[in-house]
């Protein structure tokens, strides 16, 4: 019952504004229809395979911070994912358009969502008009492994 009312107050914190994260072109314009529920891969790997909708930031955000600390730039081929590290490269396919993004961003916050794009990448996959789409994420790599810092004694 608790996590439960704490997510509540997440999601509305999110809905608010409250949070640093995506403003996805269809949820500022409330254009599109809410896509089925995404299928994720847990663990994603190399390889690993995700389905379900895309939507893209709004340019009101252009120079903002991400949730990796890099600024925001439509220009860029870059995307939010809820869980994959920062880095990770993914391949986003649409009808027969495929594009790679690099994960720098969390989001999307929509139910059904597994990805924002930046405006550049929306584009390229056709989606701007639509503001939501399915796709499908291929994980294409990860980025590299942080060592442990060793402890000074």
């Amino acid at each position: 019952m608790l996590v439960r009312r704490l997510f509540s107050v997440l999601v509305l914190a999110t809905v608010l504004g409250l949070s640093t994260g995506c403003g996805g072109g269809a949820e500022a314009t409330g254009r599109g229809a809410v896509t089925p529920e995404a299928t994720s891969p847990g663990a994603a790997g190399a390889g690993e395979v995700e389905r379900g909708g895309a939507s893209y930031y709004s340019d009101k955000l252009k120079g903002r911070p991400t949730a990796s600390g890099e600024p925001y730039e439509p220009t860029e081929m870059t995307a939010a994912h809820k869980t994959l590290p920062f880095g990770t490269i993914v391949r986003v396919e649409r009808e027969g358009r495929s594009i790679e993004v690099r994960i720098n961003d969390r989001g999307p916050h929509v139910r059904g969502r597994i990805i924002d794009l930046s405006r550049r990448a929306a584009e390229a996959l056709g989606i701007v008009r639509m503001g939501v789409a399915d796709v499908v994420l291929r994980v294409v790599s990860m980025p590299p492994k942080k060592s442990a810092k060793k402890k000074r004694r």
